[in-house]
């Protein structure tokens, strides 16, 4: 599946340094604002250690992780729903992404210019989130005044959408966001097709010192979680800069340097947990002699609407899916042990995949 996060912030936050650390491909990253016109894209491995434990008791030709896709989207400034900064052809490459992932400043440097000339988190935030609802503000209002007509004439469709949309006009207004504003099933397919930025859901990247990394939340942290806790979003701590170095090192030497710094994981592993879980995204296998490989499909997903995501003749021919979970797999230290303490299943239509199941798919065309 192809799913793409949009970094976005203010210029200057660490949006490019991060993305420069988490794909490894030199996108601009210069002590200026509008550094990032053209949108970065880089595509990122899922790092996954299920993946290397499939690979040793397998030990097929090839080994494929799954990927994810960012976007790196040029800092937003105040009056960008208005053009201002180019701010208009930055917002349209939001529209294309899946999630949205907001670095936000959480640190003091005198040698790192800010935007508005001072450090201020939550402003920040707000500066953002505000040219966000602006832009989808004058998309419903564009809307309304063509579906308006049709909503006069009793048109069955127009009315239940015009409905939407001034319920979306009242709440983005009011500077709430279209992912806070309630709507029935029915309606949130409407608001889908509106494609609106604000309706994607978001993680805050709060981006702190060197210094400052493993040793706690600073203030700016605290502040930026208090804020993000009001919509139930998730915030990852990071240090843009210490991320660049971690990638130019090698698995262990990695392990070395995130131990010596007190961290647990690297702050592309959080980004990657953090967004799969923001998307409801989850990873299944496939293992045989040729490729063991990992999947990413959405959670809820049915066993045939997983195989489609190898291929349509999969979906379209769906027999069934010999189902083995991981563990089971593992402990048993072969698929054929495995199919003699009877872990390996054969699953129907109605089988909903599982994060970790290892899935070889039956199917004729």
């Amino acid at each position: 599946m192809a799913l793409t996060a949009g970094i976005v912030g203010l210029p200057n936050v660490g949006k490019s340094t991060l993305f420069n650390a988490i794909t490894q491909a030199g996108a601009l990253s210069a002590n200026y604002p509008f550094a990032t016109i053209d949108p970065n894209v880089g595509i990122v491995e899922v790092p996954d250690p299920r993946l290397e434990k499939l690979t040793e008791l397998v030990n097929p030709k090839k080994t494929v992780p799954t990927a994810f896709e960012f976007t790196d989207i040029a800092g937003i400034v105040k009056g960008a729903s208005k053009g201002e900064g180019l701010g208009n052809q930055f917002l349209s490459h939001i529209r294309q992404v899946d999630a949205i992932c907001h670095v936000v400043r959480a640190f003091e440097d005198e040698n790192i210019t800010h935007v508005s000339g001072q450090v201020d988190p939550i402003s920040d935030i707000e500066t953002i989130n505000l040219e966000l609802i602006l832009a989808d503000l004058e998309t419903v209002s564009k809307r309304l005044d063509r579906v308006a007509k049709m909503a006069r004439q009793k048109d069955k469709d127009a009315v239940a959408e015009y409905a939407v949309l001034e319920k979306l006009k009242e709440g983005l207004e009011g500077e709430t966001p279209a992912r806070a504003i309630e709507f029935s099933t029915d309606q949130h397919k409407v608001v889908k097709g509106l494609h609106l930025l604000t309706s994607k859901p978001i993680l805050y990247v709060a981006n702190v010192s060197e210094e400052e990394i493993g040793e706690g939340d600073n203030d700016k942290v605290k502040q930026i979680r208090e804020f993000a806790a009001q919509e139930n979003a998730e915030v990852i701590v990071i240090c843009a800069k210490i991320e660049a170095e971690i990638a130019e090192l090698n698995g262990e030497e990695k392990q070395e340097f995130l131990e010596d710094l007190g961290i647990e994981e690297s702050g592309l592993d959080q980004l990657i947990k953090a967004t799969y879980n923001l998307l409801g995204l989850a990873t299944y296998f496939t293992a045989g002699e040729q490729e063991v490989r990992a999947w990413t499909f959405k959670e809820g997903m049915t066993a045939p609407q997983a195989a489609g995501i190898i291929h349509t003749d999969f979906e379209r021919g769906f027999i069934r899916a010999e189902t083995v979970s991981y563990e089971d797999l593992v402990d048993a230290g072969t698929m054929g042990v495995a199919r003699d303490r009877g872990r390996v299943r054969l699953e129907g239509k109605e089988y909903l995949v599982k994060d970790g199941d290892v899935i070889h798919f039956r199917f004729n065309v």
